[in-house]
């Protein structure tokens, strides 16, 4: 009988299987809401090596949705934290922290070509499109997040080519600035479901609160749709991971 961390994983991938997940490196842009979850998932499936790349610090606004925001927690890199938490899952995994917010002018910071696999969970449409570009110019497989703010439906998210989603606002952004820039396919996943208008609040008073001091609204959310999101990205990433027909060894 197996007798390991990952022995009922090994049962669906077989021996194999759990050697390339062993010996996958992938980076992890953005471990808020979506992104935490995503490296939760990659941890506890075995992936050997994991990049955490966020410059955030745990709030208390955080509680209701990001796996490693608590109290004792409040105030620490998300970074760090998730550093200790991937190694209390799977010590002989290695980690690597880069506290940066990645946007064009912190891309040279980062070598793409090191990678299995990205995972763009971050937030601004700038910082997505330098990851996208990168990435690709590297030749390392991507997968990007849409928008899971204002969802309440966590049955909604769907993994499709950034040309064949719907729906979606921020989607429909990213369609079309890749358009412009000549990107033909990206794999992404996002939800089917139409944004919810925040409860008490107008239309007019988002416009009103966006226009103050020129910052949009923050969006709304919830323990269970972001979460959705990351482990729907997680599994898309231990497929194709499974699919390669090459891993870098660590």
């Amino acid at each position: 009988m197996m007798d390991h961390p990952f022995a009922r994983t090994e049962i669906l991938v077989g021996t194999e299987g759990m050697k390339r997940l062993a010996n996958s490196r992938v980076a992890v842009f953005g471990i808020g809401g979506v992104g935490g979850y995503v490296v939760e998932a990659l941890a506890r499936s075995g992936v050997g090596t994991l990049d955490l790349i966020d410059h955030d610090k745990i709030e208390i606004t955080n509680l209701n949705r990001q796996i490693f925001a608590l109290h004792s927690t409040l105030g620490r890199y998300k970074a760090d934290v998730a550093k200790e938490r991937v190694l209390d899952i799977n010590p002989a995994a290695q980690v690597y922290v880069s506290k940066v917010f990645f946007l064009p002018e912190t891309a040279a910071q980062f070598d793409f070509t090191q990678y299995d696999y990205v995972v763009d969970a971050i937030d601004t449409v700038t910082g997505k499109i330098a990851l996208i570009e990168q990435a690709q110019a590297a030749g390392t497989p991507i997968i990007s997040s849409m928008g899971a703010g204002n969802k309440m439906d966590p049955a909604a998210f769907r993994v499709a080519d950034i040309y064949e989603t719907t729906v979606c606002p921020l989607a429909k952004v990213m369609r079309r600035e890749l358009k412009k820039r000549g990107i033909q396919q990206l794999k992404v996943v996002y939800s089917t479901e139409r944004p919810c208008e925040p409860a008490g609040c107008t239309q007019s008073d988002q416009k009103e609160q966006t226009v103050n001091n020129n910052r949009k609204v923050a969006p709304g959310s919830n323990a269970f749709v972001p979460s959705a999101a990351g482990l729907v990205l997680a599994g898309a990433v231990v497929q194709d991971l499974m699919n390669q027909e090459k891993i870098s060894s660590i």
